[in-house]
């Protein structure tokens, strides 16, 4: 999702439930959301990233993925939370 600072569309995505959307900014953030967070929507600010960088960060968080034990258990935490809440 494309809104003008990304943190908008952010906030309303993760009012899906199932959705872990995150705002990246560099490609770092992007890598990071798939691999530690398991992200599973991207929000990007159009009028605060050049389009080079949005398409850089787009492909890297699209060839990154949750691999890591470690971070499948703190996905699965975040998934406990979002059930709970959502009663």
């Amino acid at each position: 999702m494309i809104d003008g600072a990304g943190i908008g569309s952010c906030m309303v995505a993760n009012k899906v439930p199932g959705v872990r959307a995150a705002m990246c900014y560099d490609e770092a953030s992007a890598r990071n959301s798939r691999e530690h967070n398991g992200a599973n929507v991207l929000t990007l600010g159009g009028k605060m990233i050049p389009d080079e960088r949005m398409r850089n960060i787009v492909k890297i968080w699209l060839s990154s993925e949750l691999t890591e034990d470690r971070h499948k258990r703190r996905v699965a935490l975040i998934d406990a939370v979002e059930r709970e809440y959502s009663k």
